[in-house]
């Protein structure tokens, strides 16, 4: 199934949901993490209908491992809903152990005489398709056979590079279905490996351990747009790392802000 069919699943419109993803999507013995965050987000959308809040932040922590091929409850909850802005909560949960929480902040638009721009610049250069990685099977995560990552700052996870810096473009095989949204930019912006597993000489464990990502404007692209991702290990020590990347569209217009914890086993 592609990104869009399982996004476009007619359960994920109930509060409360089971579904089961296939192997295709899996990461190790886990679902890809944006897939998963992608399905509590779409959960959340339907929850708070047609009242013109775009997402501000969204929030996750994965607690456990989510497991491919096996049933797995989605539970979205109201929190609040004011006169500006809503909060909401999805936790996963499978053979009764939460997997991962999720929150959520939506808000309204509303008249300021307050106006920051961002200036933050992209700095990949127009994608070069013979820098895109190909799929081989068994030596990449499965998920990555939906992904196509053209790769242009840093380097491969395990090759013992000097820097910790990475960056390229990211867009899904299969254009989306009407246009690029919140929910694909959610998705592909854990597509990539950590930063720090650059540094590494040889095949490490990693895995993320809590996400937070801001959205500066509503999201509506066209859909065969590549989406362009800057990161960089902001620190490392003790066997984990805090990794801060800045999402950009196409054109160069900052989309996202975003922070993971990652873990490490090096050792």
């Amino acid at each position: 199934m592609t990104f869009d069919q399982l996004i476009s699943l007619p359960v994920l419109k109930n509060a409360q949901a089971q579904l089961t993803l296939p192997a295709s999507w899996g990461q190790g013995r886990t679902v890809f993490g944006g897939l998963s965050a992608a399905l509590m987000l779409q959960s959340m959308l339907h929850q708070l209908g047609e009242q013109n809040r775009r997402l501000l932040s969204f929030s996750c922590n994965f607690v456990g491992p989510l497991l491919s091929e096996q049933p797995f409850e989605l539970d979205t909850k109201l929190l609040r809903s004011g006169k500006n802005a809503t909060q909401m909560q999805t936790t996963i949960t499978q053979n009764d152990q939460v997997c991962l929480v999720a929150l959520a902040c939506f808000g309204k638009p509303r008249d300021s005489v307050i106006t920051v721009p961002a200036g933050d610049a992209c700095t990949l250069t127009k994608v070069n398709h013979e820098q895109t990685l190909p799929y081989i099977e068994g030596v990449m995560p499965d998920f990555i056979q939906h992904i196509d990552l053209n790769l242009q700052q840093g380097a491969l996870p395990f090759s013992g590079a000097d820097s910790s810096h990475l960056g390229g473009w990211m867009k899904f095989k299969t254009p989306a279905e009407s246009h690029l949204s919140v929910l694909h930019l959610l998705a592909l912006a854990d597509a990539w490996p950590p930063t720090l597993l650059q540094l590494c000489t040889g095949p490490t464990p990693a895995s993320s351990m809590s996400w937070y990502i801001e959205f500066l404007n509503e999201i509506e692209l066209t859909s065969s747009e590549w989406f362009a991702m800057e990161a960089v290990t902001h620190q490392a020590e003790h066997g984990y790392a805090i990794e801060d990347a800045k999402l950009f569209s196409q054109d160069g217009k900052l989309l996202a802000l975003s922070r993971q914890t990652v873990a490490v086993f090096d050792s």
